[in-house]
């Protein structure tokens, strides 16, 4: 993208900022990363770009604009940037309208229930607790399987949440369930129950876009 200034995404670790990361290289946008330590997030000057003191956020120097929220980020992104609809959809059109379904889901339905399975399952050990979101990880991603399952592969015999190929959904619901999938025991969260899920996963991980934004989390 040409004549374009470097989009800045404050955060770098975790599912939400890596969504936001990921985006922005399979789009091929120019950005840069800040890491922000989690314990300066409640600090007046990140506060002040984000009330609610949460990573990521960005600010994009083209537009003078900031913003915060990752599914906010991710529509702002594709709609300001992605002409070509190279990972959205026409606006008007019935897969636009379900992207932004499986967007509110993965936000509302996927993140905050795999985030705290995640705080149960490493930091505050409470049984009850645990095993009511590990549930959920698994009630989520079955219904990832089900549609998963109902999509037609595309030439290449992957498949894809949408319209036969890569959108903003995928990045979406990715990089949470990839964080989970290693972290709850094969007793509790087996992927092999979900056989679609787990090929997508697998298609997912084989991408440049994705090992470069891995490596680049790993090395900060």
């Amino acid at each position: 993208m040409e004549n374009i200034q470097k989009i800045k995404v404050l955060g770098i670790h975790g599912p939400n900022a890596g969504k936001v990361i990921l985006l922005c290289e399979e789009l091929g946008l120019p950005y840069e990363t800040e890491t922000i330590p989690l314990n300066d997030v409640k600090n007046p000057k990140y506060v002040a770009i984000n009330p609610n003191g949460r990573l990521p956020s960005i600010q994009d120097p083209n537009t003078d604009l900031s913003l915060w929220e990752s599914g906010a980020i991710i529509e702002y992104l594709t709609e300001k940037y992605d002409k070509d609809h190279k990972l959205s959809f026409a606006p008007g059109t019935t897969e636009s309208y379900h992207a932004r379904q499986w967007l509110f889901f993965q936000t509302t339905g996927q993140g905050p229930y795999y985030g705290q399975a995640m705080w149960f399952i490493i930091y505050q050990q409470l049984p009850e607790a645990r095993e009511r979101y590990v549930k959920e990880v698994n009630r989520v991603t079955g219904v990832l399987e089900g549609h998963l399952a109902r999509q037609e592969p595309d030439s290449d015999g992957k498949i894809w949440f949408l319209g036969g190929r890569i959108s903003y959904v995928d990045i979406a619901f990715f990089t949470w369930q990839n964080t989970v999938t290693p972290r709850i025991p094969d007793e509790e969260f087996n992927q092999d129950d979900y056989p679609f899920v787990k090929k997508w996963s697998e298609q997912m991980l084989a991408r440049p876009s994705v090992q470069k934004v891995l490596k680049l989390q790993e090395a900060k």
